[in-house]
């Protein structure tokens, strides 16, 4: 009985031990994975910091270019008004003058000369007012469109149409305007350059969260995922992210291209 006794006593104790020792795995194994898991939330905490505080750094670097870019635009749209289109006033004036006092032969040559410095003075107008930036928030931005898609048919380069659907919305940043008429001017500037484009259509559809924008040309096209990013292209993407805006631009061989945005009136980060 003794035996059976010590016995049962031993087996006790090796049953607590065995208990205690269990307990003692458990709560080490509890404590590596706690230690672990808040590890990993720590380690993708400082990820996802360090994403957002590069993101806030592209987007603060953005908005310097952007306003450097428009500081430039704007003195060189001044200077273009008021030292250029002075300049054109003048020689439009002393041609007018020399017209009504040259002979028959010449009178038609001069008239022309002079019409031709009229048509210059009005188109350094509209290119000065299109690089203010202060003009374009007097005008606001659908008459700003509206200047440069009758820029572009006075230049006889390409026949533009604007067409405009829905009730206008006013932005709560007027900032933004600038930044999209950027990336319309930007995209114009590119059909004219490369697109060899005979028409370029404009649409700006008004809807109740969203303004879509969608600008189409019958150029010769590229294959987008081909082609090389330049700073135009680069610059119509920075610009659409600073809004918060949607930019999809597509285009093939022979099918011309089309440049789709949609602006939130409401969530752009401007």
């Amino acid at each position: 009985m003794l035996r059976t006794r010590d016995h049962l006593v031993t087996s006790d104790a090796e049953r607590y031990l065995l208990v205690y020792m269990i307990s003692v795995l458990l709560v080490v194994v509890a404590l590596v994975i706690i230690f672990f898991v808040v590890f990993q939330k720590r380690k993708n905490q400082l990820l996802i910091d360090k994403v957002n505080q590069q993101r806030k750094f592209d987007e603060e670097l953005v908005k310097t270019q952007q306003e450097i870019q428009e500081e430039t635009l704007k003195h060189v749209g001044r200077e273009l008004h008021d030292n250029v289109g002075q300049m054109l006033i003048l020689s439009t004036m002393q041609m007018n003058a020399a017209a009504s006092v040259v002979k028959d032969d010449a009178k038609a040559k001069v008239e022309n000369a002079a019409s031709a410095l009229k048509d210059s003075l009005e188109e350094v107008r509209a290119l000065s007012k299109s690089l203010n930036s202060d003009v374009i928030f007097n005008l606001g931005f659908d008459s700003t469109v509206k200047n440069e898609v009758a820029r572009l048919n006075k230049s006889g380069l390409i026949e533009s149409k604007l067409l405009i659907q829905g009730e206008k919305v006013n932005f709560e940043n007027k900032k933004d305007e600038i930044i999209l008429f950027r990336i319309l001017q930007e995209f114009f500037s590119n059909t004219l350059k490369y697109a060899e484009a005979e028409q370029l259509v404009v649409s700006l559809d008004y809807e109740e969260q969203f303004l879509n924008i969608n600008v189409e040309d019958n150029g010769k096209g590229f294959d987008v995922d081909k082609v090389e990013k330049g700073s135009g292209l680069l610059n119509m993407e920075k610009r659409a992210e600073l809004l918060n805006a949607t930019f999809q631009l597509t285009s093939q061989s022979e099918n011309g291209t089309v440049l789709t945005l949609q602006y939130p009136y409401k969530n752009s980060f401007s």
